[in-house]
């Protein structure tokens, strides 16, 4: 059976969360059936990162075995399929049966989007957090300094977390801002449940000046939940990119 890699962009609003449950509207799900309706039966989507209720993502990456050879097609058909949903393939191609979207991923990459201001969200309603008090980008970027690095992230899992271990690598953790809008640039090789959102939501807890920039390395060593400020909403969060070893 040809194995496809697929590029998928799409708005996670109306889903709840990519993995794929019974009598809910999820990415998976909706992939799935397009799948299916695709090859003649049914078709199993494996993605890099299983996003939560209300995240987007502009470079999500999955696979999935078809029973016929379809090449040059597949994201065109797919996308046949996938309408009216927000929810586009930009890229299928036929790769090796031993590639696996999730377990031969390097590093996986998030954006998170926070705009800075008082007047409510108009076009970018549902794809930003909205934040009217004034926030210091500098101060939430070099407390975003103290948590790069190999960390027991316990104070940003959270409680429902599968993983079998808090110990994540955070390779990077920008905050910069662009007139309004401030940008959060994460990257790891994997992450706990809701570890972003998590960090996001404790770093504008800094930007607002409710803690010193060293509060972010207190509640770190803390290792400790209730420790952890207040959870950035969905809305706000970017699948953006995954890597995988060349070849």
């Amino acid at each position: 059976m040809p194995r496809y890699r697929l590029l998928i962009e799409y708005n996670g609003g109306p889903y709840q969360g990519w993995m794929r449950l019974p009598g809910l509207q999820t990415v998976q799900g909706t992939l799935e059936a397009a799948a299916a309706q695709l090859d003649g039966g049914p078709v199993e989507v494996t993605g890099a990162g299983r996003t939560d209720a209300g995240v987007h993502a502009t470079g999500q990456v999955a696979h999935m075995d078809l029973r016929h050879d379809r090449p040059n097609k597949v994201a065109d058909a797919m996308n046949y399929h996938l309408r009216p949903h927000p929810i586009a393939v930009l890229k299928a191609e036929k790769v090796d049966e031993t590639f696996h979207a999730r377990f031969s991923a390097t590093a996986r990459h998030y954006r998170y989007i926070v705009l800075n201001r008082r007047a409510h969200l108009t076009l970018d309603s549902g794809l930003a957090w909205r934040v009217p008090s004034k926030l210091d980008a500098d101060k939430m970027h070099e407390a975003a300094q103290l948590l790069v690095g190999t960390h027991d992230f316990t104070t940003f899992r959270d409680t429902e977390c599968q993983a079998l271990s808090p110990v994540k690598t955070l390779t990077r953790l920008d905050v910069a801002r662009y007139g309004d809008r401030i940008e959060f640039t994460c990257s790891a090789p994997s992450f706990i449940h809701r570890q972003v959102r998590s960090l996001v939501g404790s770093l504008v807890e800094v930007g607002r000046g409710r803690h010193p920039v060293n509060w972010a390395r207190e509640i770190l060593e803390a290792a400790d939940r209730t420790r952890c400020g207040p959870v950035a909403p969905s809305d706000g969060l970017f699948l953006e990119r995954v890597d995988y070893d060349p070849g």
